[in-house]
């Protein structure tokens, strides 16, 4: 049973089952796949940073549908006009490429951490790790959102009216328990990190 993460020294220290890491880790492994499906497709990162920023430049980004992956990757300006949707059409070119690397490479190093956790019960992170974590849920958890309908108080309010009206077998019940447990493993980390 999951608790809380919390500072020890050096160290963060969470409780989580097996099952409850390999869920989280599914997770973060499944948006990466979503981004890395975005297409144009992802160049392999180099370490060197130049090559890597350089990469994937001459590839245009592609619209996307999925209103999830929108969410991930907002667009730059949302004035309407031609002037600003061509800014934002070269902002896009120049920064999603490196944007989805960075972000898969947070997703799938913070799905490592778990999937390689030696002790059965127990998460020991270093605060970097803890802080890659804690990114890394962010884009869980807009996945998770955008899925369940939420973008304003009213549509949370709206959710739990629907949580109360449907039973715990519900699909989005499902999915809204998983939103909240998410977010709260993620403040907890959070938490340690600003000490």
């Amino acid at each position: 049973m999951a608790q809380a993460f919390r500072r020890h020294g050096d160290a963060v220290v969470g409780h989580l089952d097996e099952d409850e890491r390999d869920l989280v880790a599914s997770l973060l492994t499944q948006v990466a796949g979503l981004i890395r499906g975005m297409g144009p497709e992802m160049p392999e990162v180099t370490g060197d940073p130049l090559a890597d920023a350089m990469a994937g430049l001459g590839q245009a980004p592609r619209q996307q549908v999925d209103p999830a992956v929108r969410r991930l990757f907002p667009d730059a300006r949302r004035d309407e006009g031609e002037q600003a949707q061509a800014e934002g059409a070269e902002f896009r070119r120049l920064t999603e490429m490196g944007l989805r690397q960075r972000k898969v490479a947070t997703l799938e190093a913070a799905a490592g951490l778990l999937q390689h956790a030696t002790d059965p019960q127990v998460v020991t992170l270093t605060t970097t790790q803890a802080g890659q974590l804690t990114v890394a849920l962010t884009d869980v958890r807009l996945v998770l959102g955008e899925r369940l309908g939420l973008r304003t108080d009213e549509d949370a309010d709206a959710l739990e009216d629907l949580v109360e009206a449907y039973g715990e077998d519900h699909p989005t019940v499902q999915t809204a328990a998983l939103y909240d447990f998410l977010t709260w493993l993620q403040e907890t980390l959070a938490s340690t990190l600003v000490r």
